[in-house]
C-alpha cells in the first residue's frame, strides 16, 4: 500500500492537479501510509490558530525572573549559519563559544557544511577553526562540553538525491590544543535532532531523537573517561516522549526536556513536558515523568539552566524542514521571541515574550558564565539564516550586596563601588571584569591585598570572573558600580 501511494504521490507532485485534489490525497496518505520528513510537501492547510492563541494568552503571565534577562548583540559570526551545534569551553581562563556545522544562507542541501568557528568572549572576535572531520556536511547535531573537551554527536546528512541519513559519529575537539582528537566510540544507534545534556561534568545523555525513519525511545549514555556507551532507561514508548527537535538540560540529578515533533502526518508538535530522575548510584536508571502542558510546545529551541531554573529560548510552534518551510504545507515558519522558564521548586512553566530577538533552528546554547549565555546563528524572521551573536544576561545575579563578596580564598569590597575597589586573595588569581555587554573591560593578577581604581568605568552592573591556576572553572560574582 505504501509503495502504491508513494507512486501516486510522485505523479501528483509532478502534474498540474488542483490543490484540492492534492489536499485530499494527503488526507488518504495520513490514514494509510507511514511518513518520513522528506515526504511532507506543501499543501493548503491552515495553522492551528487555537494553539497559537492559547500560547500567546499564556504568555501574558510573564515571569519576573524572565524579565530580568537582557540581551545585546556582540560581533557577527563570520557567516550566517543555522542548525549548528553550539557549546562553550575555556582556553587559558577565557570563555570561548564554539559553532560546528550547520546550513548556510542558501538553505539548500548543498549548503549543509562542516565549517566550524570559535568566539573569544574577551576580545569579541570570531575566527575559523578546522572543519568537522567528516566527509559530508551535517545538521541537527549537538555539542556538549565535559571536563573542557567538546563532544559533537549525531546529526544527519542530506544526500544529493534528497535522502536523509542519521549519523552515529562522535567527534571530539580539544579547545586548548585548538584541534580535533580522533573520533570516540560511535553512537550505538545513529540519531539526530536529539536531546543532549551533561550530568555532573562526567556523562553525556543522548535522549530520543530521529533515527533514519522514525523517532526512537533510546537513552544512550556516553562516559568520556572510559570511551564507552551504555544504555539508560528508555523514555516511555509513546509519542509524548519520542520526539525529534526537542531540547533539554540536566539540573542536579534531573533531566528536563521540552518541545519536539512526533511521528505522523506533518510531524505535529507535542504539548508535553518531561522529567527524568537519574539514580546517582546507578546513572543508567532513570525514572521518567511527564504531564500535558500546551506551554511546553516548541521546536528546535535552545535550552539552558540558571541556578535551579531550566529555560528554553526561541524555536517555533510548527515543525519544518531544514529550509524553514513547514511540513504541514502552510509555508514559511515564523520564529518565536519567547523564553520558557521552568521553576523546579514549584513546578511552574512560564512563558515570557519579547525576551530575545525572534530566532529558531537552534541546536545549543553557550553558557559562558553562571548568568550569561550566547546564541550563535539560527534562523530569523522570514526564514533568514542569521549571523548574529546574541548575549543574554540575567541582571539580578547574586553578588551585589553592600558587604561585597567573599569566600575562603577571595574577597572584594565595597560593593557597590564608586572609586576604589579592594581585592584580597590568599592564592594567586587572575581577575577579569565584564560589562553588561559581555566585553572584558580590564584584567589583572591579584594576590594578597590589591587596590584598583574603577572611577573611569561607567556606572552599571559588572561580572567579576576569578581564575585560579589549579581550577578548570572560574568563580563569578556581581559588582555594582555607582556614581
Amino acid at each position: 500500500m505504501s509503495i502504491i501511494l508513494g507512486f501516486i504521490a510522485t505523479k501528483l507532485r509532478t502534474g498540474k492537479q488542483s490543490s484540492a485534489i492534492y489536499f485530499y490525497f494527503w488526507q488518504v496518505i495520513a490514514l494509510f501510509s507511514p511518513f518520513n520528513r522528506l515526504s511532507m510537501k506543501p499543501f493548503m492547510w491552515k495553522v492551528n490558530r487555537f494553539l497559537v492563541s492559547f500560547i500567546v494568552f499564556c504568555g501574558l503571565q510573564c515571569s519576573v525572573w524572565g524579565q530580568n534577562f537582557g540581551w545585546s548583540e556582540l560581533k557577527d559570526m563570520p557567516e550566517a549559519v543555522s542548525n549548528n551545534a553550539v557549546t562553550a569551553a575555556e582556553v587559558e581562563g577565557v570563555p570561548y563559544v564554539y559553532s560546528f556545522g550547520g546550513i548556510d544562507s542558501t538553505k539548500l542541501y548543498s549548503g549543509i557544511h562542516l565549517r566550524a568557528y570559535r568566539f573569544n568572549t574577551v576580545s569579541n572576535n570570531w575566527e575559523s577553526i578546522q572543519p568537522l572531520p567528516d566527509t559530508l556536511g551535517k545538521i541537527a547535531m549537538a555539542a556538549s562540553t565535559v571536563k573542557n573537551k567538546i563532544y559533537i554527536a549525531g546529526g544527519y546528512y542530506v544526500l544529493n538525491n534528497g535522502a536523509e541519513l542519521s549519523s552515529n559519529k562522535v567527534h571530539i575537539f580539544d579547545p586548548v590544543a585548538n584541534n580535533y582528537l580522533p573520533d570516540v566510540a560511535p553512537l550505538p544507534i545513529p540519531v539526530d535532532d536529539h536531546v543532549q545534556a551533561v550530568w555532573r561534568d562526567s556523562l553525556i545523555y543522548v535522549i530520543s531523537g530521529w533515527s533514519n525513519n522514525n523517532n526512537v525511545a533510546n537513552v544512550q549514555i556516553y562516559n568520556p573517561a572510559t570511551n564507552e556507551w551504555t544504555i539508560g532507561t528508555p523514555v516511555p514508548n509513546n509519542t509524548n516522549y519520542k520526539v525529534f527537535g526537542a531540547s533539554g538540560v540536566i539540573i542536579g540529578d534531573t533531566i528536563y526536556y521540552a518541545g519536539g515533533a512526533k511521528f505522523g502526518f506533518a510531524f505535529p508538535l507535542v504539548s508535553f513536558f518531561r522529567k527524568g530522575i537519574i539514580n546517582p548510584s546507578n546513572p543508567n536508571q532513570i525514572t521518567w515523568l511527564g504531564n500535558e502542558n500546551p506551554i511546553a510546545t516548541g521546536y528546535r529551541m535552545a535550552a539552558g539552566s540558571f541556578e535551579n531554573m531550566a529555560f528554553w529560548l526561541g524555536g517555533s510552534i510548527i515543525s519544518y524542514n531544514y529550509n524553514g518551510i513547514a511540513y504541514n504545507g502552510s509555508g514559511g515558519v515564523p520564529p518565536l521571541d519567547r523564553m520558557l522558564i521552568y521553576n523546579s521548586s514549584n513546578g511552574n512553566l512560564t512563558p515570557t515574550y519579547g525576551a530575545i530577538p525572534p530566532v529558531m533552528d537552534l541546536r545549543g546554547l553557550a553558557k559562558i558564565a553562571p548568568n550569561r549565555f550566547i546564541i550563535a546563528g539560527g534562523m530569523a524572521a522570514g526564514q533568514k539564516i542569521s549571523n548574529k551573536t546574541i548575549l543574554l544576561t540575567e541582571n539580578d545575579y547574586t553578588g551585589t550586596q553592600n558587604a561585597g563578596h567573599s569566600n575562603s580564598n577571595f574577597s572584594f569590597y565595597p560593593n557597590p563601588a564608586n572609586k576604589l575597589l579592594v581585592f584580597e586573595s590568599c592564592l594567586p588569581a587572575k581577575i577579569y571584569l565584564y560589562n553588561a555587554g559581555g566585553n572584558c573591560v580590564w584584567e589583572q593578577h591579584v594576590y594578597n591585598h590589591n587596590e584598583t581604581d574603577v572611577s573611569a568605568l561607567p556606572a552599571g552592573l559588572y561580572t567579576i570572573a576569578i581564575h585560579y591556576p589549579e581550577q578548570t572553572q572560574p568563580q563569578y560574582a556581581k559588582l555594582l558600580i555607582q556614581r
